[in-house]
């Protein structure tokens, strides 16, 4: 097939290859745009937060990380731990992706209205990105509402990230391709995650199994949108400037990523976690390595759809540990693409 299909929703819009025309990138974005408006959802109605199913009790077991998909949960460290205390980890740590989660979309949103408060009159971005913000606003309602269930006061992202975010959206306007490497650096490695747990039918706790189901939905319209635009964009600027871009990009990746999925010191700390142990899970144990590298699939391919990838970014890529080969298609599962 010259051309895979792309998730958005329960809906599906063709991926485009850059040599696409001008038309085709118009009837995509008003594709992903009224698919915004016919399948879209809101956390307070789409999931029942307060029926018995959803109540977070002591010792649920669902709360123990999965072996098989989460970084810490497959260390031998955390499962030789006593079972209240890999419950209690597993609680933490869950809530605290989706504090980061809700973090990085506040980010996101700030830039996308930055983005497109220059657009001009009659441009097909600022309807998807305003739609794009709005879906957003309801991830941070909804991520922000699980936390609170938990009871689990987690602070997100490192301390450094948070002070750097409010100068972050700013790269919207003065680098807006950077800026998208950022979105996708903040939106692939969480939605790689949530796509492997829900692949592997991983035991979740119901309220944590509803947020990343509403999360992936619309978050393949936004990450559709991110792919599309720099196919659009990056191949029409000029050689030297591709060229730093193709540096860029996995940079960005790299950084992001750690930002994401390591949780911060006070993680280490709470749980006396020994640092062996971390230097592991993050990133120096054969499966951490692989968990990296498989994070990056779908981005490989659009940098080689973009022109990005050179034998000097192809090395950059290997030595961040997150080289590899691309995916063939959008969201090709881990177990294929190690």
């Amino acid at each position: 097939m010259t051309n895979t299909l792309h998730q958005v929703g329960q809906s599906y819009v063709p991926e485009h290859d850059k040599s696409r025309s001008d038309d085709d990138y118009t009837q995509v974005l008003d594709d992903l745009s009224a698919a915004s408006v016919h399948r879209n959802f809101d956390p307070y109605i789409d999931i029942d937060w307060d029926s018995p199913e959803m109540a977070i009790v002591p010792g649920d077991h669902r709360w123990i990380l999965s072996k098989e998909v989460d970084p810490v949960g497959r260390h031998p460290w955390y499962q030789q731990q006593p079972v209240d205390k890999q419950i209690e980890i597993g609680m933490w740590r869950q809530a605290n992706v989706a504090k980061v989660g809700l973090q990085f979309e506040s980010i996101l949103i700030r830039g996308l209205m930055q983005y497109s408060f220059k657009l001009p009159n009659g441009a097909k971005e600022f309807r998807y990105t305003t739609h794009e913000s709005k879906e957003e606003c309801n991830h941070t309602l909804m991520f922000q509402e699980f936390v609170n269930r938990t009871g689990m006061d987690v602070p997100g992202a490192k301390i450094g990230y948070r002070l750097v975010s409010p100068f972050v959206p700013l790269a919207s306007t003065l680098f807006p391709t950077i800026f998208f490497f950022g979105v996708l650096g903040g939106e692939e490695p969480i939605d790689h995650i949530q796509k492997d747990f829900l692949r592997t039918r991983a035991t979740l706790h119901p309220t944590m199994a509803a947020v990343m189901q509403l999360h992936v939905a619309e978050e393949a319209r936004h990450i559709s949108f991110a792919h599309h635009l720099l196919r659009e964009t990056v191949p029409r600027k000029g050689r030297v400037q591709r060229f730093l871009l193709s540096l860029m990009f996995p940079l960005t990746m790299r950084i992001l990523c750690g930002a994401i999925v390591v949780p911060p010191k006070s993680f280490q700390k709470r749980f006396d976690v020994p640092d062996e142990v971390m230097r592991d899970i993050f990133w120096r144990s054969d499966e951490s390595k692989r968990f990296l590298r498989n994070v990056f699939g779908d981005v490989r391919m659009l940098g080689e759809q973009c022109g990005l990838m050179n034998p000097v970014s192809r090395l950059l890529w290997k030595i961040l540990g997150i080289g590899g080969r691309p995916s063939r298609f959008r969201s090709e599962p881990t177990y294929t693409a190690a």
